[in-house]
């Protein structure tokens, strides 16, 4: 049964972020099954899935109240779509309750199906925005280098990977680049953490003043900078650069995509970096990846001046024909149900912080690791900048990833860094954590 599996796939299925010639060579890796944090592959091996699917499976796979609440969905109301003033009600209910747990001064919501389309959307809003408010010049968007926060055409040009610019045309004009934000990857070995995120807040600054603050609609950034390399902001980084933005009037995009949903330790990274954001996009861990659904929430203001000036022009053009799906919508209600009645924030707190302690005990002593860095349920391993120098023609998280798979356990090595990504579903307990690292022990060793 496999090989057919595997033939049909080589001859029919376009793979994502999937080196092309040597997939049409290797053949997939397909998975059947899946339970808690563990995967089956079609020749019935078991894995622990250390990213949640990619970021997303926050409350384990295999939940039976996310699938009831699917089929119950499925029987009453299929679909339905939200333009010209219709809703299911489901969606409207899903709405209500995000806006009322996001991050002041969230206000409305709008939904999709991907973090990509979601930030594409949001992007949109802050065009309109400037548009509305008579600024048509201010309309760049700053974004830090190693950025990730989609595919689409906006959000492409607002990443910055080559991997996702390459033969595409992009990135397109509008979008600027200031530092990412790591401070093990401080070019200045002496630097202390303060230091480093004064020059960070310093190149902002000189950015924005060097562009024109009246060409400057937002900056936009995730709390942690994840498919980045999992780069996690220094101290003070976040107060500065809010204190910079209201200095320039310019507004404050907020990826929450992976971060999100517990994932810091807190229902919003937000929440957990004291973030005050004019817009924020989430997906992934909104429905737990059972269903396909992303959101772009907005501040009152901005809903204001929305509200204002379309009294006069009517119609606002925008939208998905599976904006608010009714199936997404019931999925994300039974998903924020378990993570109300499973105290799951509490539990991703807790579990992050064993998480956090035994990666640093076990990983970083490892001679092949230079740093691991993280929050909560979220981390980054990084292999040692100097190994990788002196084996530049070796790509050294690559084959630790393999060798993991191999050994019972998916991880991920992010694009274009030596880094090794983990981020799995909340409800892995200490036991699956000692495992998994056991695993990648072996792992690193091997390499």
């Amino acid at each position: 049964m496999n090989e057919p599996l595997e033939d049909m796939d080589r001859a029919s299925l376009f793979h994502p972020f999937t080196a092309i010639s040597k997939h049409n060579r290797t053949g997939p890796k397909i998975i059947c099954e899946a339970s808690g944090v563990r995967l089956k592959d079609s020749h019935g091996k078991s894995y622990i899935d250390s990213l949640g699917g990619l970021w997303c499976v926050n409350v384990g796979y295999g939940r039976k109240e996310i699938a009831d609440a699917l089929a119950r969905q499925s029987e009453r109301l299929s679909f339905y779509h939200t333009f010209g003033s219709m809703t299911p009600d489901i969606t409207i209910q899903l709405a209500d309750r995000v806006v009322s747990l996001a991050p002041e001064p969230m206000s409305h919501i709008i939904f999709g199906t991907s973090g990509s389309d979601a930030n594409d959307t949001n992007i949109k809003l802050i065009w309109l925005y400037n548009n509305l408010m008579g600024r048509p010049a201010k309309k760049k968007i700053i974004t830090r280098a190693r950025a990730y926060h989609g595919t689409t055409t906006a959000v492409t040009a607002a990443t910055a990977l080559p991997t996702v610019h390459q033969a595409f045309d992009l990135p397109v004009d509008r979008f600027r680049r200031t530092s990412a934000a790591c401070y093990y990857w401080r070019s200045d070995r002496e630097m202390t953490e303060e230091a480093y995120t004064d020059s960070l807040l310093s190149d902002l600054n000189t950015l924005i003043e060097n562009e024109g603050p009246g060409t400057i609609a937002a900056f936009m950034a995730e709390p942690i900078a994840g498919a980045g390399g999992v780069l996690v902001p220094p101290k003070g980084y976040w107060e500065g650069v809010q204190k910079i933005l209201k200095k320039h009037d310019i507004l404050l995009l907020v990826d929450e995509v992976i971060t999100a949903f517990g994932r810091t330790g807190n229902m919003f990274g937000c929440d957990t970096y004291n973030i005050q954001p004019d817009l924020m996009t989430i997906a992934k861990g909104l429905t737990s990846g059972y269903v396909p659904m992303s959101g772009s929430l907005i501040s009152e203001e901005i809903w204001n001046v929305f509200l204002d000036a379309y009294e006069d022009i009517g119609v606002f053009g925008h939208g998905l024909t599976y904006s608010g799906h009714p199936l997404g919508a019931a999925a994300g209600m039974a998903n924020l149900d378990i993570f109300a009645n499973e105290n799951l924030i509490e539990q991703a707190r807790e579990t992050g912080d064993y998480l956090q302690m035994v990666l640093k005990q076990e990983i970083l002593t490892h001679r092949l690791i230079g740093d691991v860095r993280g929050c909560a349920m979220i981390a980054g391993i990084e292999i040692d900048p100097d190994l990788v120098a002196a084996r530049p023609d070796t790509q050294l998280a690559p084959r630790v990833s393999e060798i993991c798979y191999q050994l019972g356990l998916v991880i991920r090595p992010l694009m274009a860094c030596n880094v090794l990504a983990i981020a799995p579903p909340l409800i892995i307990s200490k036991s699956e954590i000692d495992e998994m690292i056991s695993i990648l022990k072996q792992a690193l060793d091997r390499v």
